[in-house]
């Protein structure tokens, strides 16, 4: 697992995976988590990921994240905390691939858009979309739907940013497929924390948005280095960068900075583990599961530091003029493109159309917004277009 840890007996271990639900021959080539690994990245959901975006749309420019770039950011940080923790690489990798496989076209602003048409139906969440992706919407295999993953990398989806019943939860709901997989087929153990390498995804996403919203800000113009300086963290490490190389173009001191900061917070975040793990002194998987905090956090002197960074973020990028106009348009692509299928499932491709059925009900609503949940930015605005016969002014 690592070249600098002895092994982690609280480590997850293909070996000792609780397996699949349809059980499978094992590869001779690859682990169980590794095939995870592969079976995301060959999704089709996957792929979508290229032409669906964080916070610009697609067109805004060729340069700025997408959900793509973002996810293979966050593997990659994912990879080495896990690493330097001498835990299971794979399965982190796994979990962090597919962590935004259930985002709609449009980021956040599309989520939002969905959740309103959707609130009489259930509602919608980017997370639960993720788990009916990886455990139904998928249908390329002979012999299942979704993706048949371990245990291990479900329980690390579905747990994605905490428990999700319990005390210890923070979710405003219980996503009812999850809910249902664990009565019906499996149960996650929705109450309890997810393992280290789940853990270590979830706060590798942290560390990438952060760091890539405000590389993509400031290329944006939506706001400057100088707007940063006061930040507690970014402001130090930005100035020091400054000091040493005075003359730098933006775009290299900003790449310099964020480099710089990133590497920041992967230490921030081993530190703070290592001090956790040793508190709790865990033997096993289990003990990890049953801790009342998460075992991977950032200190909370650095939280401090990160909280101001994201109201900053939230008021100077995501309430921006400009953000904001584009948000406005693209939810209303969103709200036709929902209301449009629900009073004409006819329209609907042959799959979604033979299961929609003819009337509204709480499971059609559910198909419709598989159905547009799926579709990348372009596909979104193309659709809109041939239905309404008319092109969507995106400025």
């Amino acid at each position: 697992m690592t070249q600098n840890d002895s092994k982690k007996l609280y480590a997850s271990y293909p070996e000792s995976s609780r397996g699949r639900l349809l059980k499978e021959p094992e590869s001779k080539t690859r682990t169980c988590f590794q095939r995870d690994r592969d079976r995301i990245i060959h999704s089709v959901a996957f792929r979508r990921l290229q032409y669906k975006t964080q916070v610009f749309v697609y067109h805004e420019g060729d340069h700025f994240r997408t959900r793509l770039t973002h996810s293979l950011e966050v593997a990659q940080i994912a990879r080495s905390l896990s690493r330097t923790l001498g835990i299971n690489e794979d399965l982190a990798e796994g979990v962090a691939l597919a962590h935004d496989l259930g985002h709609t076209p449009f980021g956040h602003a599309g989520e939002d858009a969905m959740h309103d048409v959707m609130e009489p139906f259930g509602g919608f969440d980017h997370n639960e979309q993720t788990f009916r992706i990886v455990t139904q919407l998928e249908r390329r295999y002979a012999d299942f739907n979704g993706l048949n993953l371990t245990w291990e990398t479900l329980e690390g989806l579905a747990k994605h940013n905490g428990p999700v019943e319990g005390p210890n939860s923070r979710e405003e709901y219980v996503p009812e497929s999850m809910t249902k997989y664990c009565k019906n087929a499996r149960d996650l153990e929705l109450t309890s924390f997810a393992s280290l390498e789940a853990q270590v995804a979830a706060i590798a996403d942290d560390i990438a948005y952060n760091n890539h919203d405000i590389d993509d800000g400031i290329r944006a113009g939506l706001f400057t280095v100088d707007d940063l300086l006061p930040i507690p963290v970014v402001g130090d490490i930005f100035r020091e960068v400054l000091k040493k190389y005075p003359n730098l173009e933006t775009e290299s001191l900003v790449h310099e900075a964020v480099r710089r900061l990133v590497d920041y917070m992967i230490s921030d975040v081993l530190h703070e583990t290592r001090t956790r793990l040793e508190t709790a002194n865990p033997k096993t998987v289990f003990d990890i599961r049953c801790q009342n905090r998460a075992m991977v956090a950032f200190s909370d002197q650095f939280r401090v530091a990160e909280k101001q960074l994201r109201a900053f973020l939230f008021e100077r990028m995501y309430r921006h003029e400009k953000v904001k106009e584009m948000r406005k348009r693209v939810k209303q692509v969103v709200r036709n493109l929902f209301s449009h299928y629900s009073e004409h499932p006819e329209e609907l491709p042959d799959y979604w159309r033979l299961e929609a059925g003819t009337k509204l009900t709480k499971r059609s609503a559910r198909l419709i917004a598989d159905y547009i949940a799926g579709m990348t930015d372009r596909y979104a605005f193309e659709q809109h277009r041939q239905i309404f016969n008319l092109d969507f002014e995106i400025k």
